[in-house]
């Protein structure tokens, strides 16, 4: 077993057979960090003692017969916006270096209760503000598919992505307000999910904005996200919005049958972007490989513009930054990036009338979108218009990798970024299912059904081997 890139759930099975422990597993990757992450910059912060203590501890409790749950004594690594007690937690800023949490995020809390070490903090966009996975302070991880060009990560849960990726950790955790768990996803291959809101409780999780934040799990399986879900999920009556959602049922994702399934799919005229041809063509795959699934296909005209819905995502997300950080945003002697802060900015624009209307615009979208689903388990669309680009190239005043991004968290959706293969330049394509608000299950069921045909080819980044 090459523990560098095999999944939680099997991580999960040799610890319950005893032919492996959870400080063997924590050192491994541990070691796998301090040999590559100088070069990937994948995490900003890691406490070895810390994250071997805790694994010596839960292999003494599972010898004493007490396991917490699957993922007792399994590491994870988790985006520099979740808070941990009295742990650095900069959210991605320079200007925010000496920031300390002074309590502990309820994700972080399942976490810990599920008996899962957290092994470091991940490189993020500042302020979780951008999909391109950029920060010119800080620094930029490297995609780990190509080891001669620095690539795109994809954002803003760039690191998290590069770890997972690079086979730094077995899975981690991100944040999603337009994107920033998928995108990243797509562009390292992985499975990224982005929860419905009010899946997940958000206290203690650096927010972006308030009405479209998000935190999910990025890991190497559909089978994996589904065990962080579960894990994560539940009310908290510290966050009314999980109050109000549905209770997740442990394994019901297993249960359902694909077979028959009706998933709804985008029509190309809908596409707010032109797809480049590898990315056409893993679209094309996975409507082939869902029909060989037995799945019903419907193409759909959508009753709404992907287009209209990313900017007006974006016009939320803008105002509502603003709002958190507009007592020191506009001070040039804080070592802001100047993209981040030209956004946080535009936020100062947005008049009240105009907050307020496009909020309007939000509800009944989302109750359009909701209506509109009923019919189907999931809406299949393309993730991304290319795959990861040289960083050289990219045009910070454009939004291309939210475009099938944003629309997802505006109408509140859940979805699901999966690998699907690679171009000639071996690099990761992907695709989308956005499902019902609070339809993870069906999400989850089609996803893992979808990835032995869509992600058949398991190559790894070179130079990263065990």
């Amino acid at each position: 077993m090459d523990l560098s890139f095999t999944s939680l759930a099997e991580l999960s099975k040799a610890l319950t057979e005893g032919s492996l422990t959870a400080t063997r597993i924590t050192a491994h990757f541990l070691d796998r960090i301090t040999a590559h992450n100088a070069a990937l910059g994948a995490f900003v912060h890691v406490d070895a003692d810390k994250a071997m203590a805790m694994a010596e501890g839960h292999d003494r409790l599972r010898a004493a017969g007490v396991v917490y749950g699957p993922l007792h004594g399994l590491p994870i690594a988790v985006k520099d916006l979740v808070d941990w007690r009295d742990e650095t937690c900069t959210v991605g800023s320079a200007a925010w270096s000496g920031r300390r949490s002074t309590t502990d995020a309820t994700v972080m809390k399942r976490l810990l209760a599920a008996g899962m070490i957290p092994i470091g903090r991940t490189a993020m966009v500042e302020f979780a503000f951008g999909g391109w996975g950029t920060n010119p302070i800080c620094g930029t991880p490297w995609n780990p598919w190509d080891r001669e060009t620095h690539r795109i990560p994809g954002g803003s849960s760039s690191g998290s992505g590069v770890a997972v990726a690079a086979g730094l950790a077995p899975a981690a955790i991100g944040s999603d307000t337009g994107g920033s768990v998928r995108i990243p996803a797509a562009l390292t291959g992985l499975a990224g999910l982005k929860p419905t809101y009010g899946r997940i409780s958000l206290k203690g999780c650096f927010p972006l904005s308030g009405t479209l934040d998000s935190v999910g799990p990025m890991t190497r399986t559909s089978e994996d996200a589904a065990l962080l879900l579960e894990a994560l999920s539940g009310p908290d009556p510290d966050d009314p919005a999980t109050l109000a959602a549905p209770l997740l049922e442990a394994g019901a994702w297993r249960r359902q049958a694909v077979d028959g399934l009706h998933v709804a799919v985008m029509r190309e005229d809908d596409f707010p972007i032109a797809l480049s041809p590898d990315m056409q063509a893993a679209f094309e795959r996975a409507k082939e490989a869902l029909v060989a699934l037995g799945v019903r296909l419907v193409p759909v005209s959508l009753p709404f513009n992907f287009d209209d819905l990313t900017r007006r995502n974006g016009e939320i997300i803008a105002a509502e930054a603003f709002a958190i950080h507009r007592d020191y945003i506009h001070d040039e002697a804080r070592p802001f990036g100047p993209h981040v802060r030209k956004r946080i900015l535009a936020g100062e624009g947005i008049g009240a009338d105009a907050y307020i209307a496009t909020l309007a615009h939000y509800r009944e979208t989302k109750r359009r979108y909701a209506e509109f689903m009923r019919p189907f388990a999931g809406l299949l669309t393309p993730m991304l218009p290319f795959a990861a680009v040289p960083v050289a190239e990219v045009d910070e005043t454009t939004v291309p990798l939210a475009l099938f991004g944003r629309p997802a968290n505006y109408v509140g959706a859940c979805a699901l970024s999966l690998p699907a293969g690679f171009n000639e330049a071996g690099l990761p394509l992907a695709i989308q299912l956005m499902g019902q608000p609070f339809g993870e299950e069906s999400l989850l069921a089609l996803g893992s059904a979808l990835e032995p045909l869509l992600a058949a080819d398991k190559r790894r980044p070179e130079g990263l081997a065990a």
